[in-house]
């Protein structure tokens, strides 16, 4: 139960806005909320989903307010995981997400651009390294190692111009903010430890996690990712109820570009207005009956500072549901001769 609660506690990508850019100021990890995990049992499998709506319509420069460059930015995302436990300490995954919508509504309404689709990817193998019981508590870390392969549009155009003479259409490509992927293939390195007291019966858990990003076809490199997760559980009403508190700490880096390209030009992006600092309070709460659990959360941001101009982290609310089943074992069939 503790390695599903901890798993789900941060099921959805700080976004899923994993783009960086002018007026972007999401989170750069892929991998729903930068989910902490440690490992399954031995042939057990688990399916899990997720539905995560975002919104945010607040500018910052650094730690403080500013005028808006548009008026909403928006997205509904769905976050699906298959994780198998091969042995009882290695559990090997596969993820991904589609987007049902991402949305940049212009001021006044005006000028919006929308895109939906296939995101990423994720192949998440995950090892066990320590698992010590005592009388008092038990220990449990955990390393992985992944990578991110971009499956949906990285490159997604928009109309701005038609021509009233001869009808010819003009697009550009549009802001990373509303694209499917970044378009990147990327490195994931994880760690996860717990610490479960048998008395007072508290589960306390941590996990890390930095992702190497590569570069992609434009010839841009978004900013690596790292991040902290502190967490708390503690289970009610015949160990049904859980309530899990989480404090996350994450960095972004400085999106990078080819020296010979122009991208405030060519799609709108000023690389001084790239990469960020961020604190937020992620309480969430889940419900187990049998083989299933629900759970909810949400991400309040504590602090934000900003490089540049981007629009801030504001509104995050996760919803989904958890499937663990024991696969059974092979049996022989005897041969009947006749």
């Amino acid at each position: 139960m503790l390695k599903f609660i901890s798993f789900a506690t941060t099921l959805i990508i700080s976004g899923q806005v994993f783009s960086q850019g002018c007026c972007s100021g999401g989170s750069g990890s892929p991998i729903a909320g930068g989910s902490s995990q440690g490992v399954l049992n031995e042939r057990q499998f688990e399916i899990s989903s997720s539905f995560q709506y975002s919104s945010a319509n607040k500018f910052m420069v650094e730690d403080h307010d500013t005028l808006r460059m548009f008026n909403e930015l928006r997205s509904s995302y769905q976050y699906t995981r298959f994780a198998y436990g091969v042995t009882k300490k290695l559990t090997f995954s596969i993820e991904g997400g589609y987007y049902y919508n991402r949305l940049q509504i212009g001021l006044e309404n005006a000028d919006t651009i929308r895109s939906k689709g296939v995101g990423d990817l994720i192949i998440f193998p995950r090892y066990e390294i320590i698992n010590k019981k005592t009388e008092k508590r038990n220990t449990e870390v955990t390393l992985g190692l992944g990578i991110k392969i971009p499956l949906g549009s990285y490159n997604d155009s928009t109309l701005v111009y038609v021509n009233p003479i001869t009808k010819q259409e003009y697009y550009t490509i549009s802001p990373p903010t509303v694209q499917a992927t970044n378009g990147s293939q990327d490195l994931i390195f994880y760690g996860f430890v717990m610490q479960e007291y048998i008395k007072p019966k508290i589960k306390v858990f941590a996990n890390t996690i930095y992702i190497k990003k590569g570069w992609n076809p434009l010839s841009m490199k978004f900013g690596d990712y790292a991040s902290v997760g502190l967490f708390v559980n503690r289970m009610f009403y015949k160990k049904r109820i859980g309530l899990t508190l989480q404090v996350k700490g994450e960095f972004v880096g400085e999106m990078k570009s080819d020296k010979n390209i122009d991208v405030l030009a060519l799609y709108n992006i000023d690389e001084r207005s790239t990469g960020s600092k961020k604190v937020f309070f992620v309480p969430q709460l889940s419900y187990s009956y049998k083989n299933f659990t629900l759970f909810a959360l949400t991400e309040l941001p504590v602090y934000q500072y900003l490089n540049g101009t981007q629009v801030a982290s504001q509104f995050q609310a996760t919803a989904g549901l958890a499937y663990r089943f024991l696969l059974s074992k092979e049996q022989k069939c005897d041969v009947i001769e006749k």
